[in-house]
């Protein structure tokens, strides 16, 4: 895999300097991906704001979040952070649509208030945002929000499994808390998590069944077992493929 702490962080920062851009905006929910990907920022040497976007969040997500924030500000001169709370916003928002309530639609626009957050901050400042989704959610089974956290600049991790994120994380010394925090959205009152969301599949599963699709191995070898795992995947994946896919065009004939 090379040295990632020193592989991504130079191609953060060329891709910075290449783009005439002088700062990095990352949205920071104390989740693994978030905190890996504004480490390797600050590593990057480009002025690293981190934003917590809290939108009726659970205290210790915000703390955690909060934590590594601080953390970052500790060791790396060019990283700072501040504390948007979205909630009154979200609220007001939430209200308009009383008429026609979409648990799901309303989760999502969780997600595309605080994209908007990080653009409002990184076109004031002249920056890019920077992704955090990696490579089971951005292109296995497409689990991030259209225009919400897949609205992004650049995707440093999108090639790296979670397993892959977990093991840089302890790598650059991100808390030990996130590490064994279990992944979440954070977009859901109830604090239901990533694994609730994929049909009870953990990062770890998925993972094997993207590595089977990908590689093409008989599925009629596998156990009865490993054969239902894949047929969520692909059910999930199916669902969520659009957002993977270049967005359909109609052209005119000539």
């Amino acid at each position: 895999m090379g040295n990632l702490t020193e592989d991504i962080p130079q191609w953060i920062r060329q891709y910075a300097l290449d783009s005439n851009f002088g700062q990095l905006v990352v949205g920071v929910s104390g989740g693994i991906d978030s905190a890996v990907v504004s480490t390797l920022c600050a590593l990057s040497g480009v002025p690293t704001l981190c934003l917590v976007m809290p939108i009726r969040q659970k205290a210790e997500q915000t703390d955690m979040g909060i934590d590594h924030c601080l953390w970052l500000n500790t060791n790396y001169m060019n990283a700072s952070f501040e504390t948007v709370d979205l909630t009154r916003v979200f609220d007001e928002f939430e209200n308009l649509f009383q008429h026609a309530y979409s648990p799901l639609a309303l989760a999502n626009s969780r997600a595309r208030l605080r994209m908007m957050t990080l653009y409002q901050k990184a076109q004031t400042h002249g920056g890019l945002v920077v992704g955090t989704g990696n490579k089971v959610e951005d292109f296995g089974v497409g689990f991030y929000t259209k225009y919400g956290d897949g609205g992004v600049d650049i995707s440093p991790i999108a090639d790296l499994t979670k397993t892959e994120v977990w093991a840089l994380g302890k790598e650059l010394g991100v808390s030990q808390t996130i590490i064994d925090a279990k992944p979440t959205d954070g977009l859901w009152d109830d604090g239901r998590v990533d694994q609730d969301q994929l049909q009870g599949m953990s990062y770890s599963d998925l993972e094997r069944c993207m590595t089977i699709q990908e590689t093409g191995i008989d599925i009629d070898t596998l156990s009865d077992h490993e054969q239902d795992q894949v047929s969520k995947y692909i059910e999930i994946r199916e669902r969520n493929i659009h957002k993977m896919q270049p967005i359909p065009v109609f052209y005119k004939k000539e």
